[in-house]
């Protein structure tokens, strides 16, 4: 995977040297022109995973941007409201990722969405603290960040 990533960006940098243009478009461009010979030629010289793996990079992405709107949704009706109700609180979330790369990125997935905040990480690396903004069903919130953010990461690095 690495290495075809590396090779789709050679393929950039040269068709920023045919071109004589190394703006970002023009190099976006070559990566993407790069990305289609990769595709034309995936069975000849076993491509395929690199594809299989960059689909599922995009449905994790597809994923943050849907539990981002949704979740700016629910804060902002919470904000709305005249009176506000609240159960905050942090969970400990069980987590099923081990390397450091994917703990960071779970914890950042979290922060990132709104109403959430990734506090803290167990001395040994089994748990991420999470703070609420509105937990009335603890199990439910570690349900959906396991089912959602967490089997996507998975999914993409393993």
């Amino acid at each position: 995977m690495t290495g075809l990533f590396l090779i789709n960006i050679l393929m950039a940098l040269a068709w920023g040297a045919v071109t004589g243009n190394f703006s970002e478009i023009n190099l976006a461009f070559g990566f993407v022109l790069g990305f289609g010979v990769l595709f034309l030629i995936r069975e000849q010289v076993g491509t395929s995973a690199y594809f299989k793996r960059i689909s599922k990079v995009f449905g994790l992405a597809v994923l943050f941007v849907y539990e981002l709107v949704l979740s700016a949704w629910r804060v902002a009706m919470i904000v709305l409201q005249p009176k506000i109700e609240l159960q905050p609180g942090i969970i400990a979330f069980p987590l099923t990722v081990d390397r450091d790369f994917e703990i960071t990125m779970l914890a950042n997935l979290i922060t990132l969405t709104p109403g959430t905040l990734s506090v803290d990480v167990s001395e040994d690396r089994k748990t991420l603290y999470v703070h609420c903004i509105d937990v009335p069903d603890p199990q439910a919130t570690i349900d959906d960040i396991k089912n959602g953010f967490e089997r996507k990461i998975l999914e993409v690095f393993r």
